[in-house]
């Protein structure tokens, strides 16, 4: 898909899909036998539930991931706003959006622009780092992570994305620093040593063709840390996940781990395919055909919550569309993104109010979803999430 084909590994794929779909399936039939997960059972792919000996076995269905940790309470991608996630009860923690360094390290920050996620624009020392630059055929201006050293990065700190949806946030304003894709496995280590449970984590690549052009590649430097903690395997604790596909190809020759491609809008097109000169949209990869492709090299997709169920032109929720039955037939497992309690995120049929901080329904909404069949879902609010999902295997 896009420039490249990935070598198909037949075997190490279909590994890998049943280890993902024994995570989201949870406990088999016990968990399906609940009258709330009836019709969410039904679309799921046959075998799902047959693997009980892989490692992520013990994750329920729907799975929740806490997204950037627990960004709907904490500044997103810190230690702070992981550990809370953890803390509510997340299954999955998303720790790492990667994006590289001058000097090569990976970081986590939501984009390589980070004049919004942290607290640059304030140190007069970096104001000449200050640039435009075209980022995925658009043009940015910010400070961008391969300007700085690692060194450099870590005299910063974080502070809330959206403080406007989320004011409260801001109390936790310069409190952490940018962590390290290296920091993470190792803080991923302690924390299940002092839970006494394993715990998962789904970094994703972030822009991985601009990153490539610059001589940064993404995918070695993921794979390298991986094999070097012991964690590029079929059964390990990482899911990988892109929103190119050609990045998740790439990962698929370099390690064995479970990958998910991303998918944003019906209309949209992954940045590879744009410099590909591949013209097919979004929209052609969620076809049977696109899925079946997909299926050879990854083991699930990670859509919008609209390509699961439409919005109306007044922001209402339509009728959901096949793509969590098509996505099954070819043992695709889907964990869309991204669920948040504020008024502003969620459809317009369950807001409550105008106020841009304030909560909708959003347990409607978890409901509603759920009902489609979803593996599973980011989410900003875990707790939230576990509360409705609790709700919903109740009937």
């Amino acid at each position: 898909m896009g420039d490249e084909q990935a070598n198909e590994r037949t075997q190490g794929s279909t590994g890998r899909r049943a280890v993902l779909g024994a995570a989201v399936l949870g406990a088999g039939g016990a968990v399906l036998g609940l009258p709330g997960a009836a019709r969410a059972a039904e679309t799921r792919p046959a075998g799902h539930g047959r693997h009980g000996s892989r490692g992520l076995k013990s994750l329920p269905v729907p799975t929740v991931v806490g997204h950037r940790g627990a960004a709907g309470y904490r500044p997103e991608h810190t230690f702070g706003s992981y550990d809370l996630a953890l803390d509510l009860g997340a299954d999955v923690v998303e720790a790492g959006d990667l994006v590289a360094t001058r000097d090569g390290h990976l970081v986590c920050r939501h984009e390589p622009e980070i004049g919004g996620t942290t607290d640059v624009a304030a140190r007069p020392e970096f104001a000449g780092r200050k640039t435009t630059k075209v980022l995925d055929g658009v043009s940015v201006t910010g400070w961008f992570t391969e300007d700085f050293t690692l060194a450099e990065l870590k005299t910063l700190r974080a502070v809330e994305r959206i403080p406007a949806s989320r004011p409260h946030n801001t109390l936790y304003d310069g409190r952490w620093e940018i962590p390290t894709f290296e920091e993470v496995l190792a803080w991923q280590d302690e924390q299940t040593r002092r839970r006494g449970k394993q715990v998962w984590i789904y970094p994703e690549t972030k822009h991985p063709t601009y990153f490539r052009k610059l001589g940064l590649g993404l995918e070695e430097r993921v794979a390298k840390l991986l094999r070097k903690h012991g964690k590029d395997g079929r059964n390990s604790p990482v899911i990988l996940q892109s929103f190119e596909p050609s990045s998740i190809q790439r990962l698929n020759r370099l390690v064995d781990n479970p990958l998910v491609v991303l998918l944003s809008s019906a209309d949209s097109r992954p940045y590879d395919f744009v410099e590909a000169g591949d013209p097919r949209t979004v929209a052609d990869l969620i076809t049977p055909k696109g899925l079946r492709e997909m299926a050879g090299y990854a083991q699930g997709i990670g859509p919008t919550l609209n390509l699961v169920i439409p919005r109306n032109a007044d922001g209402t929720l339509a009728e959901p569309t096949t793509l969590v039955s098509d996505a099954h037939k070819v043992g695709l497992v889907l964990h869309p993104y991204t669920m948040r309690n504020e008024n502003p995120f969620l459809p317009a049929d369950y807001r409550k109010g105008n106020s841009a901080d304030g909560y909708g329904d959003a347990f409607g909404a978890f409901r509603t979803y759920f009902a489609t069949g979803i593996d599973g879902v980011f989410t900003d609010n875990a707790d939230t999430a576990l509360l409705a999902r609790a709700d919903f295997l109740r009937g």
